[in-house]
């Protein structure tokens, strides 16, 4: 990790969820690299992702707050674990066999441990405290806004291994995809963990995806603008048709229900198609000859709109 994650938000660690959720649209909004042009935006915006996505999350908050850097790693059961070591001492600190542990960068700003070190002596090794089930890992998983969409197989490598990864539709960026018994290995004949794919969705070209809408620019002539039309426009799933309304002006956002990003348990994003009125760049010497004389004609002031 790059850094705390409150500090990735710039939220208090005292901050509550309305305050993450602010602190994280503010930022997304900032350095989305379709907005923000600087080289180290995307690596920006994927922190900011991270962080949103761990802090807001009351389970998995309280184990970030509690064992900091090493919260994914430490076992679900491990209070019960810690309890059975020292003798039934658990919760947060605990003394047994004359040692004293301390977690993580929680709220009380106390050093972290080394948990390789504590588990070994505490369950490993075949000790009197029965096998280790392997340890949760997780790993980053790049789609095109196209994969995401339709789903489907996809065939991973990581450090030598591969991974069949069954993509499900509509998935979104920052959830996670579950393999399971893919991840550490456990020790004394204990299960693996699970290996949990974070999907990451590239930048697209065309479309902006904000949840599971999507945005698209629909660009539209003058003409089409002020007296309406019927236009293509692309989707992610193929091309549809669109009404453009007359007296349209750039900005104005027309929606296609259900076209935005797949929800198998719900309803279906929408994508919002966005007028942008372009003119010819190098009009023709009638096109400009029509031009002028819409322009003697017309009293019409963009400047003076209510």
């Amino acid at each position: 990790m790059a850094r705390d994650y409150y500090e990735a938000l710039g939220v208090p660690r005292s901050a509550d969820s309305d305050e993450i959720q602010q602190a994280y649209r503010r930022l997304a909004r900032k350095y989305h690299p379709d907005i923000n042009k600087d080289p180290t935006a995307e690596d920006k915006f994927k922190e900011i992702n991270e962080a949103y996505q761990v802090l807001s999350d009351p389970d998995t908050r309280k184990r970030y707050d509690r064992f900091g850097d090493d919260f994914r790693r430490v076992p679900e059961d491990y209070d019960e674990r810690v309890r059975a070591s020292a003798g039934g001492y658990g919760g947060g600190r605990y003394s047994g066999g004359g040692r004293r542990v301390h977690f993580g960068h929680g709220t009380d700003g106390e050093g972290g441990v080394d948990f390789e070190d504590l588990f070994g002596q505490m369950f490993g090794g075949g000790g009197a405290y029965g096998p280790i089930p392997g340890a949760d890992q997780e790993a980053e998983l790049e789609l095109t806004l196209e994969e995401a969409y339709r789903g489907g197989k996809r065939t991973l490598r990581l450090d030598g291994r591969r991974y069949d990864v069954n993509i499900p539709v509509g998935v979104l960026d920052g959830q996670r995809i579950r393999l399971a018994g893919q991840g550490g290995r456990g020790n004394g004949g204990a299960p693996p963990g699970d290996l949990y794919l974070v999907v990451r969705i590239k930048p697209h070209s065309r479309f902006r995806v904000q949840g599971r809408d999507i945005y698209v620019d629909l660009p539209v002539s003058p003409w089409e603008a002020a007296l309406g039309a019927t236009v293509a426009v692309p989707t992610p799933g193929g091309e549809a048709k669109v009404k453009v309304v007359p007296g349209s002006s750039t900005g104005r956002k027309l929606r296609l229900r259900g076209e935005g990003m797949p929800n198998p348990r719900g309803s279906n994003g929408n994508l919002y198609a966005e007028i942008k009125v372009m003119v010819p760049s190098k009009p023709t010497a009638r096109e400009r000859e029509l031009f002028e004389q819409l322009a003697a004609e017309s009293n019409f002031d963009p400047r003076k709109q209510p």
